[in-house]
């Protein structure tokens, strides 16, 4: 999430009323997972298990909870509680804004695009030609849509990323400030949740196309003609490269990476990254014709024992 204007360390730091480490005017451009940093960017860490990785990543800003040497070039936000001052930043820079309409004024709707009743558009939406958005659909605000996009009824574009930090008073949620782009040519089932990146985009790339009852989880980025079937769960910050195939009910953890042209049956529980070109089943995932032949090889252990205890 890049900030509206460049921001200084000082600002910042005012912002959140922490301590700081680095020059006052030293530039702040935006905030952002690190997965996603870039240059000028903020990124948080808590842990000192991952000090070192957010240090040497491209953030530029470091939030962190402890006072350590700072590397060259770059500056520290000094916090108690450096998940709570991301969350404020978030706040600030993109506040929740209640909408007043089903489709709001300032969502830009492209020439011949239709948007059945009961479907909500919320703030700043940007909708392509000739869409199709079915009613009972709901697209949060931010959201971005291509070209001849199709929307079946009830699904939702843009809810808030499952990302919480257990406190001992319970669940404290890290907050959405990102967005949901789908590029053209998709069309997404009925029933289909999209959620929003936590500070980037979740992406759907052109031409992919999502059977009914599809959960795409926060800043995972699917890349162009995958197909996925129904009652699938993407977890979030998944890398889903080109004309990848996911039978129904597949299931991913996060942060995997699967390859290009790979196939993905039914019931598989995708545990790893995996190569593309490939034919893969089972959980745990492995090569189709192995797991297959694994499981021939299972049913032959009655026959097995028996010839054994007959001798």
């Amino acid at each position: 999430m890049k900030f509206p204007i460049p921001h200084t360390l000082k600002q910042i730091a005012a912002i959140i009323n922490c301590k700081y480490v680095g020059d006052d005017s030293f530039s702040v451009l935006g905030m952002n997972e690190i997965h996603v940093v870039t240059k000028g960017d903020i990124v948080f860490v808590d842990h000192p298990k991952y000090y070192d990785k957010a240090l040497q990543s491209k953030a530029t800003i470091i939030l962190i909870n402890k006072e350590v040497a700072c590397p060259e070039g770059k500056a520290l936000l000094l916090s108690d509680d450096p998940f709570r001052d991301f969350n404020k930043l978030t706040t600030y820079f993109k506040p929740f804004l209640k909408s007043v309409s089903t489709v709001s004024e300032t969502a830009k709707i492209g020439e011949n695009t239709v948007i059945q009743p009961n479907a909500f558009v919320g703030n700043n939406v940007v909708i392509g030609k000739n869409c199709v958005i079915h009613s009972n659909v709901s697209i949060y605000d931010n959201c971005v849509l291509g070209d001849n996009v199709t929307i079946h009824a009830g699904s939702v574009l843009g809810a808030d990323a499952f990302y919480y930090k257990n406190r001992p008073e319970g669940f404290d949620k890290l907050l959405s400030g990102g967005r949901v782009v789908i590029e053209d040519n998709v069309d997404i089932g009925a029933l289909c949740t999209i959620d929003k990146g936590v500070t980037g985009d979740t992406t759907i790339g052109q031409g992919s196309k999502l059977d009914n009852q599809v959960h795409v989880g926060h800043d995972t980025v699917i890349g162009k003609k995958c197909l996925i079937a129904s009652q699938t769960g993407i977890a979030g910050c998944v890398i889903i490269e080109d004309e990848v195939t996911l039978w129904g009910q597949v299931g991913t953890t996060s942060g995997i990476t699967i390859g290009k042209k790979a196939v993905v049956m039914g019931q598989t529980g995708v545990t790893k990254s995996i190569v593309g070109g490939k034919s893969y089943f089972g959980t745990p995932i492995e090569e189709s014709r192995e797991k297959l032949r694994q499981l021939a090889n299972v049913k032959k252990i009655p026959s097995i024992l028996q010839n054994i205890k007959n001798k």
